[in-house]
C-alpha cells in the first residue's frame, strides 16, 4: 500500500467531507470531535500552507481551552484524548507508531515507569492524556517532562501545552506527508 500524501492545500475547498476528515486524521489523530470542529474550517477558509491550517486549528482548540463552558472543555479533552498514551502497545495511527518507535520500551527498560507516570498524569488531569512532541528526544527527557508537568499541577497550562504539542506534531506530520 502506498504511503498517504496530503492533497495540494489549494484543493481543500473542493474535497468531500470524508477526505477532509482523513486529512485531519493524518495530521492529528482520528477524532470525530475534531472533524466536527474543523472540517468546515478546511472547506471554507483558504490556506497558503498546511502550517497555516494547523495554526488555525490551534486557534480553534485554544478557544475551547479558554472557554468557561464545561461542554467546550469536554470537547477539547475528547480531541486531546485521541492521542495514544506514550508507550502504549496498540497504536492505531501509523504516524504515532513511527513517532513513538524510539520510545519502544521493554519491561526491563522503563515500561513500568512510563505506565506509572501515564496513570499519575491521568489522575492529576482527569480527562486529559499526556501529549508531547517527541521529536528525537530520548525516553529519559520525555519522562522528566512528564513528571514536571504532573508536579506543576495546573490544568490550564496543561491544556495549553497539550494543544501546542498537538499542533507541533501536526505541523511535523504535514511536512512529511506533503504531496
Amino acid at each position: 500500500m502506498a504511503a498517504y500524501k496530503l492533497p495540494p492545500i489549494r484543493a481543500l475547498s473542493s474535497l468531500p467531507t470524508a477526505e477532509l476528515a482523513t486529512i485531519l486524521d493524518h495530521l492529528f489523530e482520528p477524532s470525530v470531535p475534531l472533524h466536527t470542529l474543523s472540517v468546515d474550517l478546511l472547506r471554507d477558509q483558504a490556506f497558503s500552507s498546511y502550517s497555516d491550517l494547523v495554526a488555525s486549528i490551534g486557534v480553534q482548540l485554544a478557544y475551547l481551552a479558554e472557554s468557561s463552558s464545561t461542554s467546550d472543555t469536554k470537547w477539547l479533552e475528547s480531541i486531546l484524548g485521541a492521542h495514544p498514551r506514550l508507550g502504549e502497545k496498540k497504536i492505531d495511527s501509523t504516524q504515532s507508531q513511527a513517532e513513538q518507535a524510539q520510545l519502544a520500551l521493554h519491561a526491563d527498560t522503563g515500561q513500568d515507569k512510563l505506565s506509572e507516570l501515564n496513570a499519575l498524569y491521568e489522575r492529576t488531569f482527569p480527562g486529559l492524556r499526556y501529549v508531547v512532541f517527541v521529536n528525537g528526544r530520548d525516553r529519559s527527557t520525555i519522562l522528566e517532562d512528564m513528571q514536571a508537568r504532573i508536579d506543576r499541577d495546573d490544568i490550564g497550562f496543561e491544556r495549553t501545552d497539550a494543544i501546542k504539542a498537538m499542533c507541533d506534531i501536526a505541523a511535523d506530520r504535514a511536512r512529511k506527508l506533503a504531496a
